[in-house]
């Protein structure tokens, strides 16, 4: 069965169209108009071995809040669907990336309860035009719409680009883990019988 999502996002403020493949090989085509997004959601789509297709269109002329919110909604949307019933998933994904002089440690579960515990030296500031701060705006509109339950915490850190960097790559890492299919597993991974 294939694993993949189609996405479609218009308000007033953007526009958006995403299109995923769980079990892709890491290629994607990323435009939202934003630069450092683009780069994060391209290494994203690498590092998670996801196929990824973003073209969207935000009111710029603001700021980019609305575009990196969204297009973080949208990324759970596509998640939330492209996971379907979740039957033998393995759920849960940690892991730990090394981005220079910084750490990012991510612990993920696929569940249905949306949570992000974000824990970062990150405060206010930029990355070329983008605010630092819009990363986690990003998160929470992806475990919203995801219903992932999602904790990042770098413990130490002093480049932002490079943090900002090591969050998004742990993160793919961690979902491809998370989103594997075993064998092992009868429908879906938990004791109730249902996620």
């Amino acid at each position: 069965m294939e694993r993949k999502a189609e996405i479609k996002r218009e308000t007033k403020e953007t526009q958006i169209r995403m299109k995923l493949n769980l079990d892709g090989n890491g290629t994607s085509n990323i435009n939202t108009g934003v630069g450092f997004l683009d780069h994060m959601l391209d290494l994203f789509a690498k590092h998670g071995f996801f196929n990824l297709e973003v073209e969207a269109k935000g009111d710029l002329h603001i700021d980019a809040h609305h575009t990196t919110e969204d297009v973080g909604i949208c990324l759970g949307q596509a998640f939330q669907e492209a996971v379907g019933d979740k039957a033998g998933m393995r759920r849960f994904g940690s892991f730990v990336v090394p981005m220079y002089e910084s750490l990012a440690e991510v612990n993920l579960d696929i569940c249905g309860r949306p949570y992000l515990h974000y824990k970062t030296p990150l405060e206010y500031g930029k990355v070329g035009e983008f605010d630092i701060e819009l990363s986690e705006e990003f998160f929470h509109g992806f475990v919203n719409h995801s219903g992932t339950t999602l904790h990042i915490n770098v413990p130490y850190g002093t480049n932002q680009h490079h943090i900002i960097e090591a969050i998004f790559k742990a993160v793919a890492k961690a979902l491809d883990v998370a989103t594997q299919i075993d064998t092992r597993i009868s429908g879906v991974l938990s004791t109730k019988g249902s996620l």
